[in-house]
């Protein structure tokens, strides 16, 4: 079999709010999840191993150590009882602790991908993501929903016009840990989610302490012409614009400062 190749979606949080703290220290939230068309690339192929090899896109860094792909790997094949094996193929071309889902989203496209290879039933992957992180469940589907619980229970929504929609990723390339800036986020329940254009992200105070960049990144999206709605998304530093118009989102892109990385793309 040749190998077969799928992208790791980026993802956004067009709106996230912090609802409060749940008794096993973890958040509850409220918050709309979509996907962008670029992001990681990964290949897998059939081996009698399992391996990943891991290599930087343009402008990305990669650290090692822990390799989610490969504990979804690990995991999937255990839960299937296959003993299959695959080499592992991961693009890096998101930066990394950057609040647009890229472990999680490798994670899932490794999922989805080995369940093709293997020849399993999907039902493994749905059950296995959640083992994995809050946001690989809604990775694996990649498509738009809102996300309640800590983010993993969904619901697929319908959102007119967004599907299409051309946007501009940008990030300061300093990297934040989720559970640092989950740490700073002051405590206060700012009240549920309906409009997401209305809404918020309720830790972007807490990400601008630790990256004021951000604030920085914000208001330059703003200043662009045609940007039609700014925010940051997840835990950060990633920020981003939705534009109506390519032409004037390219332009934008063309203007990102050089010391910060950019994507220009659409929403699924």
């Amino acid at each position: 079999m040749s190998a077969l190749r799928d992208t790791a979606f980026a993802k956004l949080n067009l709106a996230l709010h912090v609802r409060g703290r749940r008794a096993d220290g973890r958040h509850q939230l409220e918050t709309l999840f979509a996907f962008c068309e670029g992001g990681d690339e990964l290949s897998v192929e059939l081996d009698d191993l399992l391996s990943c090899d891991v290599s930087r896109g343009d402008g990305v860094e990669v650290i090692s150590g822990d390799n989610l792909v490969l504990r979804a790997a690990y995991a999937l094949r255990a839960a299937s009882g296959t003993t299959a094996g695959a080499r592992i193929q991961l693009t890096k071309r998101l930066p990394i602790a950057s609040g647009v889902g890229g472990g999680s989203a490798d994670a899932a496209a490794a999922l989805r991908l080995l369940v093709e290879l293997w020849g399993i039933d999907p039902a493994f992957a749905g059950e296995v993501a959640p083992r994995l992180g809050a946001d690989v469940p809604a990775c694996l589907i990649s498509r738009t929903c809102r996300g309640t619980g800590v983010g993993d229970e969904l619901v697929i929504v319908d959102i007119p016009g967004l599907s299409g929609t051309n946007v501009l990723l940008v990030n300061p390339r300093v990297p934040l840990g989720t559970a640092e800036v989950f740490e700073r986020w002051d405590g206060i329940d700012r009240g549920p989610l309906a409009d997401w254009r209305m809404g918020r992200n309720d830790l972007e105070p807490a990400a601008k302490s630790l990256a004021p960049q951000i604030s920085l990144i914000l208001s330059w999206l703003d200043a662009q012409p045609g940007a039609s709605f700014v925010r940051m998304s997840g835990s950060g530093a990633t920020c981003f614009a939705l534009f109506d118009d390519e032409a004037a989102r390219d332009s934008a892109a063309s203007a990102v400062p050089r010391e910060w990385w950019h994507l220009a793309t659409r929403l699924r």
